[in-house]
């Protein structure tokens, strides 16, 4: 994946995927069936993304144009369920725009 936007793009739906996972399945599997280890799981997998995901924000604001108001939006939708679903349309748009090959 060269485009560093669309790698951005990728890592920030899987964060958000994993993230629902945590709070729809693994929080209520820990504290209504007693299974602590679900949230082990699922919390590490989730902590895992969302530091690939916030390396892979800096890498777009380190090699592209972008304005940081737009990476502390990409930011900001990463930390609220379902909302990167909503900005992945944007973020589309954001890597046609900044296709470009490396340096």
């Amino acid at each position: 994946m060269k485009n560093p936007v669309s790698f951005l793009r990728s890592v920030a739906l899987l964060e958000a995927i994993s993230y629902l996972i945590l709070l729809f399945i693994a929080m209520p599997l820990k504290y209504a069936l007693g299974m602590p280890m679900a949230v082990k799981i699922a919390g590490s997998v989730h902590g895992g993304l969302f530091v690939v995901f916030g390396f892979a924000l800096l890498r777009v604001l380190m090699t592209t144009n972008w304005p940081f108001s737009r990476a502390a939006l990409v930011f900001i939708a990463s930390l609220l369920p379902f909302v990167p679903f909503f900005i992945d349309r944007r973020m589309r748009a954001w890597a046609a725009e900044s296709h470009q090959t490396p340096a």
